[in-house]
């Protein structure tokens, strides 16, 4: 089995998913991390190459990670929204909502020049953020297993609540 983060940009993916790691010395991925190591900065693939091209990307990364078993993975805000990468994803884990308010999301956010989704002219962050949740988190809580809800909690937190809400047994517990 592997836990499968999903959620917004921002609500901790990463985070939690390095707490988790550490909590049952399972293997931890980013995809997007991933993408980066492999095929260069997001932006830029969103520059050059589309939106479309860089979901393909994810596919693949998906198709590679669901083979294996007993990881950890933090995946990009948009990963699960493309069916063929949610079911493969839950074809073997267990899929975490992590859901933050768009308040939180916003503070964290708003300094972060790095989220191809949120550069817009047209378009101010906090808007943004609220249209793609409005269209996102329908999606994440459909495919999900578990919703977790993050705000105002340490990541050593949510994932102590992961790993009860899963019953999944750390190493060296009984």
């Amino acid at each position: 089995m592997n836990i499968v983060l999903c959620g917004m940009m921002g609500c901790g993916k990463t985070t939690v998913g390095l707490a988790l790691a550490k909590k049952t010395e399972w293997r931890w991925y980013d995809t997007d991390g991933l993408i980066v190591d492999r095929y260069g900065k997001i932006s830029d693939i969103f520059e050059y190459y589309g939106e479309p091209y860089f979901r393909s990307l994810e596919t693949q990364i998906a198709k590679e990670l669901s083979a294996q078993d007993g990881l950890i993975l933090s995946t990009g805000g948009g990963m699960v929204l493309k069916a063929e990468n949610a079911a493969l994803l839950k074809d073997h884990g267990k899929i975490v909502f992590l859901r933050a308010s768009k308040e939180t999301l916003a503070q964290r956010l708003t300094l972060d020049g790095t989220r191809p989704l949120l550069q817009s002219k047209e378009e101010k962050v906090l808007d943004r953020l609220q249209r793609l949740l409005m269209e996102r988190t329908p999606v994440y809580e459909s495919v999900s297993d578990l919703t977790v809800d993050v705000d105002g909690k340490t990541p050593e937190a949510i994932a102590e609540e992961i790993l009860r809400a899963l019953e999944v047994k750390c190493e060296g517990q009984v």
